[in-house]
């Protein structure tokens, strides 16, 4: 919840003196005040100063044990699967943890954005997981398990040894060797002196409209570089293909198999090695299947004899059950077969 709203919240539970836009007097009708304890379901945040974290503890062996119950399939046992969403883990180096700036983020070899490549505080992992996670179940882990987690995932991430414990506490020393901490920008900050900044920096919210000679408005576009551009498929296959949001082709499409004719069909299950299709052969020419049974509705006889074979009908040669083609590839043919076989 934005600063704002908590004072706004606040003010309305306590009844404070409000400016008039916001006097409970003019919102009689609408909705009341909230309660204690909403407000305190809702102010959970935790920020990088550590400022709104609760106490509790967590070790990495009881993290993996929580995270395999509940996080593993959509993320893999050790945080590193694509397949639901984007990896959690990989990407990081010992060196990393020194310099505070993740050298793969500068290799072209390497397309992959992991959340512990790019993530600069800590406290945000431990918000996320804390008011967003499982998926299927936010805010259902207690604080403990929290930190057991995220003790397992900074782990598995080489940031902390196999018996680390983290805490309301240990946290902290966590913050200080973040493989990314130095990594974040305050170029365009909208809150003064950020608390890993080292600097104060002045708000971007001053700024004088051009009133000539003006620049043209910069076209925004998303775009990933080259090397990238593939690493999770086609995105214009994985975005809906209507409306004003459609992803960008980035890999091409797999081709489309085209759906095999009843010759063809024919032809790969071996119905053409002792039939052809206007001369007898070892058994009846489909020409003479189709002028034995016009007008009749014969379609579901001759699937079954096709399927379960026999003799007798069209001589002495008797043809073998048909059990390996698909129910629906037999059922073509056969219609096939009934309107006159043409050859294509």
């Amino acid at each position: 919840m934005s600063r704002f709203f908590k004072s706004l919240a606040l003010a309305l539970l306590l009844g404070a003196s409000m400016p008039a836009a916001f006097a409970l007097d003019d919102f009689a009708a609408v909705g009341r005040p909230a309660t204690p304890a909403e407000i305190k379901a809702w102010d959970i945040d935790v920020g990088p100063d550590f400022a709104g974290l609760p106490q509790g503890s967590g070790s990495v062996e009881q993290g993996q044990a929580v995270f395999e119950e509940k996080c593993a399939v959509c993320h893999g046992s050790f945080g590193e699967s694509n397949k639901v969403f984007s990896p959690l883990v990989g990407g990081v180096e010992k060196g990393d943890l020194v310099t505070g700036h993740v050298a793969a983020l500068l290799r072209k070899d390497f397309p992959a954005r992991t959340t512990f490549m790019k993530v600069a505080t800590v406290s945000t992992l431990f918000d996320y997981i804390r008011r967003a996670m499982p998926w299927n179940a936010p805010k259902s882990l207690n604080n403990d398990q929290v930190y057991a987690v995220l003790a397992y995932l900074l782990n598995l991430s080489d940031i902390v040894t196999d018996d680390f414990v983290l805490n309301d506490r240990t946290i902290r020393d966590v913050q200080k060797i973040m493989p990314n901490r130095n990594g974040m920008t305050y170029e365009h900050s909208m809150w003064p002196s950020p608390v890993f900044s080292g600097k104060p920096v002045k708000p971007d919210t001053a700024n004088t409209a051009c009133m000539s000679k003006c620049k043209a408005a910069p076209e925004l576009v998303s775009s990933l570089p080259d090397y990238a551009l593939s690493s999770h498929g086609n995105l214009a296959e994985q975005n809906r293909s209507f409306g004003e949001v459609r992803g960008r082709k980035t890999a091409e499409s797999a081709p489309v198999a085209e759906k095999p004719t009843p010759l063809k069909i024919a032809e790969t299950a071996g119905c053409l090695g002792c039939h052809a299709i206007n001369a007898k052969g070892v058994g009846p020419a489909y020409a003479e299947v189709a002028a034995k049974y016009k007008g009749e509705n014969a379609s579901a006889r001759l699937v079954a004899k096709i399927r379960g074979g026999g003799a007798g009908v069209w001589g002495d040669v008797a043809m073998p059950a048909q059990e390996d083609i698909k129910d629906a590839d037999l059922q073509a043919v056969v219609a096939w077969v009934l309107a006159g076989a043409a050859e294509k």
